[in-house]
This record gives C-alpha cells, structure tokens and sequence, in this order.
C-alpha cells in the first residue's frame, strides 16, 4: 500500500502485482490507511486506486479453505463505508470480485472508459463474500444484481454506468478525476449504501429473473444460494443479511462443487506455465495454411482469419474449394449473430482469407496445417507433396486426433518441424486445441505452436501424438461403456437420463441422434479393420443404421421424434433386447448411481492409463479438456477431480470405520488428504487402487 495527501484527500494505492489481489497483507493495510486517513483532522476525504495495469481482481485464492486471517475482506469493506469521511474509488483496468465490493462500500465510483467490473464468484462455486449480494441491489434494484451475480457476468464501464453501478466514467486520467471527486465531496457526507433500502422491483421482473437463474443452474447450488441472499435485502436489514452472506460464503468454499471449480481455476493457471520451454524463442506464424474443405478445415480457417491472421484454404478436388466458401462465410455470419465478432469487421475477415486449388499457393505460409479426410496413405502422400514445396522452416500439423502421428511425422525429412494441433469443434467457439508432440517435435516447434494459440486466445492441451490423443481416448471409453450397458440391461432413455442428472448437457444416445448416427456409423466402419481381434464391440448402431435410423434429421434414431420431441421407440428397444439376448449376458436393472459410477470409472481408468503411459502429464490436463471441450460438468471438475473426491470420501469413511473399531487410521487418511489437496491425482498415482474405488470387482 502506498499513501499520497493532495488538498485534503488522502490518496491510497494498493499495490500487489500482477492483479492487485486482496491478500491478508493488503487487507490490514488498507483498513489501518482507512482508519488512519479517517482520524486525520486534516484529511477531508479519500481515494482508493489502484497501481499497475488492474484495479483489484479479487481476494488471494490459496487462501480459500485455510484458517481464516484477520481483518477478512467483509471486515476491510465494511470499514470503509463506515468511514466518516467520502471514500471515492477509482476502477481501471478489471474490478472484480472484493475489487467491485470496495468500490460498492465507497460513496462515488469512477470508471475508465476501458475498464470493467463485475462480481465472477459465481463461477468458482461461491457467492461474493463481502457485501456483494447486499449492497448491489440496493444500488441496482434486485432483478439486475440477481443477474450480476449468478451468471458472473463481467461489464464494460458503459453498461455499469447505465446501471447506476458507476457514477462517472472518465476518457482521462483516472487519478485526477476521482482526486476531483473527492475534493467536490468534501464536507458533504454521503450516505452509507447498506443503509438504503432497495427499490421493489417491477411486477413480475423479480420472479421472471429467478425462473430464469434457476433454470440455468443445472445442478448448480452457489446460484441458488444467490437467490436467497439478494432476494432477502427487501426484507431484512444489512446486518443481518451480510451475516447470512458470509454463513454462506464460508459454506460454499467447503463445497464439493466450489473444490472443483478451484481445481480447473489453478489448473488453468498452471498450464499457462511453461518452465521447459522458457529459454525457446518462437517464431512468429502469420501466415497459416490449411488443406482441407470439410467441418474441420473450415472451422480452422474462420478462427484463424476471425483473430487477424491471413490464412490460405487449398482444396484440390473439384467442388471443394466452393463448398469450402460457403462454409466459411456462414461460420463467419454465426459468429457475427451471436455477437462473438463484429459486424465492421466483416471485411477485413474476408481481406484476409483466401481460397486456392493448388498446393503451391500454400509456399509462402508459416505453418501448414492438414484436414483432409480420415485416410493414412492419402494423409502420407499429401505430406510428401507439402515437404517438396514448402521451406525446411514451415511448420507441419495434423488436425486429425485419430491420425498415426508417429508414421505421418517419421517418414518427413525434417519430422522436427511437425505436431498434431487438433481444435475441438466446432473450433471458431471452442477454446480447447490438444497439442501432440512427437519424439522428434523441436522445442521451437512447440513454443511457436503455443504463442500462435495463445495470440487467438485457445487453451493448449499438451499430450503425446499418439492415435486419439486425450479427448477421443476418454471418449471412446465413456462411449463403450454406454454401449455395454445396453447389452447389460439398460436402454437408451435410462443411461441419458442417468447422465444429464449427473450433469452432462445432454445424454450420449440423444447426442448421437442430434449428431446423426450416419456419423458415427461412417467411422466404425472405417475402424472395423483395425479393431483388435477378440475386444468387445456391440454392434446396434450399425443395426440402427441399416434401418435407416441416422437420428433426429430423419425422425428416428436411438429415439423417435414427433413434432420436434424425443420419446423413446419400442422398437429400438425391442431390437436392443434382442441382441443382448443373444449374446447371452445376464441382463440386470441399474440405478443412476450405477450408471454414472460405471461410466466414471471407465474414463478414470483410461485418463491413469494415458498418465502412466506419458501420453499426458497431469490429471488436471485431462479434467481441462473435458470440461472445455467434451462437456464433462464445470462443477465436478472433470472425471480425474471427480475420482478424487469420490475416492477420498470412500477412504476417509473407510478409515473412519477402522477407527471406530481399533483406534487406528485417521494418521492415514490425513496424508491421503495432503496428497490429494497437493495437485497429485490419487488416481494417477495409482490406478489398480482407483479402479477398486470406483468400480469394485
């Protein structure tokens, strides 16, 4: 903390780099500066600023779930809209989370023109834990807060000061513009924000915005609990509805669900860290080159070209490059009607894409990427043509997860400069690219990969290149096991139903129908000649699609559809029946529970068989993509966090019922607690013990 007098105001900067956020050091040094400031005759009123590029973007996170340390950030706050002088805060940069609660204890708010502020807690599993659900709606009406705070929205300085969330947004300097806030302020005493009694909402606004928080939880509790924290400031009085807001708040950090969302926050962070690659220097990839016009191609070459690099589409076949026109230009007006870019640049979009039906346009790119169809020896000759025309220096990527990246990288004469860089899709909205390495990727290789998908704003996923990377491995197996449960005694409606209340957006049969069976029927059958003698297949989707059922674009697929709704086909079940029948496995009923563990325990087991081969290096790396990428739910934290709490709770009962009997095992399940609470995956560590937790024999 830094402190500057100018004219009676008091100036107070916190100064914390990178982001400025409230550690327990920066809490009692800015209540004790408050308080001082506030008994200094001289001293007329305050400023609260911030140095460095960020107003503050919340409190120090490592310290959610230790001993808490005094003065907590509701205590900080609260001092300093008790203050007798005015407090003026001043928000440049980001001011989120404790950042937007002092600025709501202050009594004027100043915003730069670029800056923005919100309350994001919700999306950590937690409620803002400093007044945030009892000052905000007292300055904003209930209906706004409400949709702050559960859907953790971050706002422009515009959209708040139409909000009446800032007073004053500045072009100028924002330190002399709250310093002349304050010195106005002088004398003249503003009241505080908790004492005002909020506006009642209009009729039916309130009840329409907590229909519509509830139906967007889905399984969510911290947005619940924001319901009833901000619904309560019309009836009770801030000292008891801030009390119930930090009952609350310390009730959600002890969450499953809070853990979990924690666990991807860090584990995001950490993939952000890259100490082996930090003495490389990367080349810069402007130019990038695509071959390929389908689904895959196409999405690469709208993300690319929509974060201002020039890229070049080569589609040799006849037809092909048109279709790939096409494509592109409606990726790129989706985007345009859903907000994500901007009509004005519509133009320079396009400036940048250009379209070409000779491999030679592709001599001058940076790096080349391939998406042609699913075929090793066309993917093998299309890469011996690409090393004749391009320079030793070009770098050479597969978007296909399923190619063999050792045989594609092998046969290259300089296989240094090649990887695999698959973009999930569809890729102009996802944010997940798994990036594969081989035995003879150059480091230079990997460090220009990540600048260019850091420079369009994509999470790289570091694996192996081996066939199916990370995601279309874990997949597979939730996929299979899906399958076997139907040769077991379930159908379709059971297994999705079971998985959408385990949180998944839509179970995996209603999926395949919205996809088209076609699809997936396409790539078994490629795969059939591979697929190793003697392993379990079940063949009732081929079965489906000799009859025509390719999903929900015909009518009937897994399921029938009537009028736009899904409901199940006797005669989809009955053909299941009859083919588990005839393979002559005891048919069972299963429980959600059943269902949801079987699966679990499928993907677990192939994520620790993917660790201990080196294919991935951390547990976390499996849970980002899952989550970013397959829609493994947010709030369990991926199928590798869920295992873990899973399989801490089954031991530490374990060890709390040997206790009881013996006195003996809570030594044990401590250390198995640190282990976990470390960052190391029990599951990886070791995995037989992990499928005996998840998946007794």
């Amino acid at each position: 903390m830094h402190r500057t007098n100018i004219d009676r105001v008091a100036i107070l900067e916190i100064d914390n780099p990178p982001v400025n956020a409230m550690s327990q050091p920066i809490r009692r040094a800015l209540a004790d500066h408050v308080a001082r400031a506030d008994s200094e005759p001289e001293i007329g009123a305050m400023v609260i600023l911030a140095r460095g590029r960020t107003f503050v973007t919340g409190i120090d996170l490592t310290e959610l779930g230790q001993k808490p340390r005094d003065p907590g950030m509701a205590e900080v706050v609260d001092r300093i809209e008790a203050a007798s002088k005015p407090v003026v805060v001043a928000w440049h940069g980001t001011a989120l989370g404790a950042g937007c609660e002092i600025g709501l204890a202050a009594h004027r708010r100043i915003m730069g023109r670029q800056s923005r502020v919100g309350l994001p807690d919700i999306r950590l599993g937690l409620v803002p834990g400093a007044g945030g659900t009892q000052r905000l709606p007292r300055l904003i009406g209930l209906p706004a807060a409400l949709d702050l705070i559960a859907s953790g929205r971050v706002i422009d300085a515009m959209e708040a000061f139409a909000l009446g969330l800032c007073d004053e947004v500045t072009d100028g300097d924002i330190r002399e513009a709250a310093l002349a806030a304050a010195r106005a302020l002088i004398g003249r005493m503003q009241p505080r924000l908790s004492l005002r009694p909020p506006n009642p909402p209009e009729p039916g606004q309130w009840e329409a915005m907590v229909e519509r928080v509830r139906r967007e939880a889905r399984h969510r509790i911290a947005p619940l609990r924001a319901i009833e924290l901000v619904g309560q400031t019309l009836t009770t009085p801030y000292a008891i509805g801030g009390a119930a807001e930090r009952r609350a708040f310390l009730e959600l950090t002890a969450s499953d669900q809070s853990r979990a969302l924690r666990h991807l926050f860090f584990a995001e962070r950490a993939l952000r860290k890259r100490p082996e690659l930090a003495e490389i220097r990367p080349r810069a990839l402007a130019r990038i080159g695509i071959v390929g016009s389908g689904a895959a191609a196409t999405g690469i070459a709208a993300t690319l070209a929509e974060r201002g690099l020039a890229v070049t589409l080569v589609e040799t076949a006849e037809g092909g490059l048109q279709a790939a026109r096409e494509r592109v230009a409606a990726l790129i007006a989706r985007g345009i009607r859903s907000g994500r870019v901007p009509e004005a640049a519509r133009q320079d979009i396009a400036s940048r894409l250009s379209f070409q039906g000779d491999l030679a346009a592709l001599a001058g790119c940076d790096l080349v990427i391939e998406a042609v169809f699913e075929d090793l020896a066309l993917k093998r000759d299309l890469f011996e043509r690409l090393e004749e025309i391009l320079p030793p220096q070009t770098l050479l990527a597969s978007a296909s997860p399923l190619s063999d990246h050792a045989a594609l990288a092998g046969q290259l004469a300089h296989p240094g400069r090649y990887l695999a860089m698959h973009f999930l899709a569809p890729a102009p909205a996802m944010r997940i690219v798994e990036l594969g390495r081989t035995r003879h990727t150059r480091p230079e290789t990997l460090a220009s990969a990540y600048a260019l998908l850091d420079r369009i704003e994509r999470m790289a996923i570091p694996c192996l290149a081996t066939e199916g990377l990370i995601g279309s491995r874990m997949v597979a197996r939730f996929r299979s096991q899906c399958d076997f449960l139907l040769e077991e005694g379930a159908l379709p409606a059971e297994i999705d139903r079971a998985l959408e209340a385990f949180g998944l957006p839509i179970g995996p049969f209603a999926a395949q129908d919205l996809a088209g069976l076609d699809i997936a029927w396409a790539r078994r059958k490629r795969q059939a000649e591979t697929r190793p003698p003697g392993e379990r297949d079940v063949p009732i989707l081929d079965q489906l699609c000799e009859r025509g059922h390719f999903g929900q674009k015909v009518g009937k697929g897994w399921y029938r559809y009537r009028n736009g709704q899904r409901e199940p086909d006797p005669d989809v079940e009955a053909l299941i029946r009859a083919h588990a029948a005839s393979t002559g496995r005891r048919r069972q009923a299963f429980t959600a529970d059943a269902i949801q563990l079987r699966v679990l325990a499928a993907m677990v087991n192939e994520g620790c068989r993917m660790i201990e081969g080196g294919i991935v290096a951390r547990p976390a790396e499996i849970d980002l993509l899952m989550v970013h990428g397959h829609g493994f739910p947010a709030w369990r934290g991926g199928p590798m966090q869920e295992a873990d709490a899973r399989g801490l709770r089954v031991i530490q009962s374990a060890i709390e019922a040997s206790a009881q009997r013996d006195g003996v095992g809570f030594e044990a399940c401590r250390l198995v607690a640190e282990l976990i609470a470390s960052g190391r995956s029990f599951g990886a560590l070791n995995r037989p013990a992990m499928v005996d937790v998840l998946q007794p024999a």
